[in-house]
């Protein structure tokens, strides 16, 4: 099915904060997610265009194409094993737990990633808007091993720096637009305060647990697979009293309209017919 996705105006000078209960979805005895879309909130989930938080155990989905977007994996710690990444670009790579892959697949490629035997992987597959001025870039990627991103380290709470900044700490550079990605861990008692950057959208994803989050005075509960979108916030705080775990994605809203059939999102649907006879043809490329 083709969705249409029109541009929404968001621009009030207060906070604007909507939450969202996951979609419960399963593929086989070997996987399981909650996920979200960007149909679901209006729009405020720009620049996302969908997050899917999940567990596997086993090869799901199979090789297969994206395009005008990228195409993220975040990994948690206490994944077990490792997760194989092969796409198009001649990337062959096990990503271990806490890792990170940004696949700007762009103008397209094709992609295919699963548990090696015996591994669970725990996860978000994040899908990012590209501007329409970019949807037709060469692909490109980058891998960010756990050990190479900076942490934040507080009274109760740790909080890994995977993309983006948070609190003069810098991380990865992703290679499509600037991005965000914090993995934050709060202990009983602990909280810990995000400034967005000027004219940042903010999804902030509940992975365990139960969290407080403060956006500018507007308070929302979280509990485990809610989500919440928010523009206009100067400042997040997350508070909780018995601990938890959540992921903070932000970035600039696109502001664009655009076409979506699964895998592709593209600037309308000439240049989404296209890129699909594109993969058709086998021009996106293949998987060594």
């Amino acid at each position: 099915m083709t969705a249409q996705n029109t541009v929404q105006s968001h621009t009030n000078e207060t906070a604007i904060v909507r939450p969202q209960k996951g979609e419960r979805m399963t593929r086989g005895e070997g996987f399981e997610a909650f996920s979200f879309t960007h149909c679901q909130l209006e729009g405020l989930m720009d620049p996302l265009i969908m997050v899917d938080h999940f567990t596997m155990t086993e090869p799901t989905f199979g090789p297969h194409a994206h395009a005008g977007i990228s195409a993220v994996s975040v990994l948690f710690e206490d994944s077990t094993g490792s997760f194989r990444n092969k796409d198009s670009l001649g990337n062959d790579i096990e990503l271990a737990p806490g890792d990170l892959y940004w696949l700007k697949a762009a103008r397209g490629a094709v992609h295919d990633e699963a548990p090696t035997p015996g591994s669970r992987t725990h996860a978000l597959q994040i899908f990012v808007n590209l501007p329409s001025a970019n949807k037709l870039d060469t692909p490109s990627a980058r891998h960010v091993p756990a050990a190479e991103m900076p942490v934040i380290e507080g009274p109760g709470h740790q909080v890994r720096v995977m993309t983006g900044q948070s609190n003069g700490v810098v991380g990865a550079t992703p290679p499509a637009m600037p991005f965000t990605i914090l993995d934050i861990i709060l202990q009983a008692n602990g909280s810990f305060a995000h400034r967005p950057a000027p004219g940042d959208a903010t999804w902030l994803h509940l992975i365990r647990g139960e969290v407080e989050v403060e956006f500018d005075g507007i308070c929302q509960r979280l509990s485990c697979d809610t989500a919440l979108a928010a523009h206009g916030a100067q400042q997040i705080r997350l508070l909780s009293s018995d601990g938890g775990q959540a992921v903070l994605l932000g970035g600039a809203p696109l502001r664009e309209a655009f076409v979506q059939r699964g895998p592709f999102a593209m600037r309308d649907i000439h240049q989404l017919s296209a890129v699909i006879a594109a993969h058709e043809a086998g021009e996106l490329g293949t998987i060594g």
